[in-house]
């Protein structure tokens, strides 16, 4: 998962392969809160890993129930009739999933609890189901705002078996998340007659209700409704567990794949994308964003658990075609609609959409600020929203998105990466998808492709003891990009030779080149590894330094180095560090720079480092070491150490590394054509 500031996306042209998606979070919250009020233990496969899933686990730790938790299966222990601990503080985060049934089913089973999040779930409303609650003689009250969390519930026994002589009545016409928050509580005070609920208003969301009656069943919870306004619940209702349940894939996630499908060009000989874990029998009201997909010109084919997406042949379905639609059914899949418009000819509507208000964010302002950045014509209303994509390739416009904590809004807008414009898209806080797909850049990288020139490299190179393997590797991580210490290669190369019986002489060069071509190297999290194997120490002695010169020796070596080197410049870019970055393998970087200082400052740092490992060491002998180096790296034959033409020199003897950290990024960001743009 990226955790950085933002990430920059470089112009993408196509993309093709297979996708594995998550959990779905809206069958995730819902499975672990109905096995958590049921008798027995529920094992659940497939959970989603989130911060959604995250915090309900959290919380039903809290209240007494037994979590085991092994990947993404996870053995829950229900509470089966018994009170839940407290007193207690919850944090719910972001995450209305959890907050609003953890609500609805504490007041009932009675308690005494706080339940917050993030300043914007204080945010978000919560009183139409407060309302519904207090009917049934829950004592509720509002620690902030009336109307809003955070809440506290003071009610030591609960609520007994209903016997109400009128039905209990909720809004359906902000979030559906009220009424499936009521409807999975309520069967806990089912007692000899059925409980009835009423809708007042129209019910928004109906897919996700017709989510939560399905899992109930599945929970032994009989419930059926009327026109979707009135749902009875049977008397005697009882939860009890499945034994085994599997979570299906989340088919709000896999909008964004179908719509990479519909709008990218097939790459590497393979045809489309192939989204497994979710199919067009899906349970998921979002699964009929397929319909849309295929109204705008997708090419969509399924089975039982899988989807394939193709581009419309030109003429036919490319340009995609605007849509005026009703998305009550698909609210949240609705906003990449609302990305695909910018690839169709003609306006897109996107009607009946008033619970984008109420979010994460307001997201009809949202999509329409950041539609605007990238050169959209965009119209809003109180449940609308209407785009007309850029009316020429040149009105297209590189653009930094604000994605207000929301990820739908980070993982939508990675799709304007694909403009025909050739332009790089900037995604500030990229780790916010952490709430329903953590993993999702890694997923469209894993399929997207662009031209090799179009994937950033920035160099680092230096003499030795420069700093410039630190500095290096602290700019990839701030900008989420792939790193390569180039330095480590002939040293990894020497050890993964020795483990495979092969000495380090001329006799076997040509063994040990193509060993090179194909050595799964990989840098991370400060550390180097080899396959699966931590070689950080292993390559770090004197020994290895000393086979790493002999494998340098051997040119057939070299060249199968170089040419692993350029196999580490990937989506969404590289920095790298050494001695002939700039000049020798990625000459056309966009950034290179020399990163010097002097000998005696070089001296001193790598003195405190040998000491701090408990070695002794000579600062005399340390510099006349560096300068002899110096002296035969700039002058050997091949690629001799110097910075290149267009390199920017950066002496660090008097700086930080934080401080040369950020000089470097304050280069590359010159560089960028959205510096400067607009905050939403």
């Amino acid at each position: 998962m990226y955790s950085t500031a933002f990430i920059d996306l470089p112009p993408l042209q196509a993309a093709a392969g297979e996708v594995h998606l998550p959990g779905s979070k809206s069958i995730s919250n819902r499975v672990l809160l109905l096995a958590a009020l049921s008798n027995g233990t529920t094992t659940v496969h497939d959970l989603l890993a989130s911060d959604d899933t995250r915090v309900m686990l959290d919380g039903l730790r809290q209240i007494g129930c037994t979590v085991d938790e092994a990947g993404s299966t996870v053995h829950i222990t229900g509470l089966g009739g018994r009170a839940p601990q407290s007193p207690a503080k919850l944090f719910m985060g972001n995450a209305g999933t959890a907050m609003r049934p953890l609500t609805a089913a504490l007041a009932l089973l009675g308690g005494e609890f706080e339940l917050s999040g993030v300043p914007r779930m204080h945010e978000r409303p919560i009183g139409d189901l407060v309302d519904a609650l207090r009917q049934l003689g829950c004592q509720i009250d509002y620690l902030g705002n009336d109307g809003y969390p955070p809440l506290r519930i003071a009610h030591a026994n609960g609520v007994p078996a209903l016997a109400l002589a009128e039905p209990i009545r909720v809004r359906g016409d902000v979030s559906s998340q009220f009424l499936t928050a009521l409807l999975m509580a309520l069967p806990l005070a089912a007692g000899t007659q059925n409980i009835v609920i009423d809708v007042v208003g129209e019910l928004i969301s109906k897919p996700y209700i017709a989510i939560t009656l399905q899992l109930l069943a599945r929970f032994g919870i009989v419930v059926e409704h009327q026109n979707w306004q009135r749902f009875t619940i049977a008397a005697g209702s009882r939860y009890q567990s499945p034994g085994t349940i599997h979570v299906e894939a989340d088919a709000s996630s896999a909008s964004y794949f179908i719509a990479l499908g519909a709008i990218t060009s097939s790459a590497g000989g393979q045809s489309g994308i192939k989204i497994q874990g979710v199919g067009l029998d899906s349970i998921q009201g979002d699964i009929r964003f397929v319909d849309a997909a295929r109204a705008m010109g997708a090419v969509v084919t399924g089975g039982p658990n899988w989807l394939h997406i193709q581009r419309g042949e030109p003429g036919q379905g490319w340009p995609l075609k605007a849509i005026d639609l009703d998305c009550n059914h698909i609210p949240d899949a609705a906003m990449t609609l609302a990305v695909m418009a910018l690839y169709a000819e003609g306006t897109t509507t996107l009607r009946n959409i008033a619970s984008w208000r109420v979010k994460e964010t307001d997201r009809i302002a949202a999509m329409a600020n950041e539609l605007r950045k990238l050169g959209a014509t965009v119209e809003e209303g109180a449940d609308f929203i209407r785009v007309t994509p850029p009316a020429q390739v040149q009105d297209w416009k590189a653009a930094s998105i604000h994605t207000y904590d929301d990820h739908r809004v980070a993982m939508c807008f990675s799709l304007a990466a694909f403009n025909p414009a050739g332009l790089p898209v900037r995604i500030e806080d990229p780790k916010c998808v952490a709430k329903t797909f953590p993993d999702y850049f890694e997923a469209l990288f894993s399929v997207a492709s662009t031209a090799t020139g179009h994937i950033p490299v920035i160099c680092i190179d230096g003499p030795t003891a420069s700093g410039k393997g630190t500095v290096a590797a602290a700019v990839a991580q701030r900008l989420g990009y792939r790193f390569l210490d180039s330095g480590a290669m002939y040293r990894i190369t020497a050890l993964a030779a020795l483990r495979a019986g092969l000495a380090i002489t001329p006799e076997h060069e040509a063994r040990i080149a193509a060993l090179a071509q194909t050595l799964p190297v990989r840098f991370e999290g400060g550390r180097v590894w080899l396959g699966s194997d931590d070689v950080t120490e292993a390559i770090r002695t004197e020994e290895a330094g000393m086979n790493a010169s002999r494998v340098s020796a051997l040119p057939a070596v070299r060249g199968a180095l170089v040419d692993l080197q350029h196999s580490f410049q990937r989506l969404p870019g590289l920095v790298a560090d050494g001695r002939d970055m700039g000049t020798v393998i990625f000459p056309d970087a966009p950034l290179k720079v020399y990163l010097t200082a002097s000998a005696a400052c070089r001296a001193e740092r790598r003195y405190k480092q040998l000491i701090s490992k408990g070695f002794s060491a000579s600062i005399a002998d340390l510099r006349a070491d560096l300068e002899a180096r110096d002296a035969r790296d700039s002058t050997r034959s091949v690629a001799p150490l110097k910075p290149a033409q267009d390199a920017l020199v950066l002496d660090n003897s008097d700086l930080t590394i934080e401080q040369a950290v950020e000089k470097v990024l304050a280069w590359w960001q010159e560089r960028q054509p959205f510096a400067g743009s607009a905050q939403g």
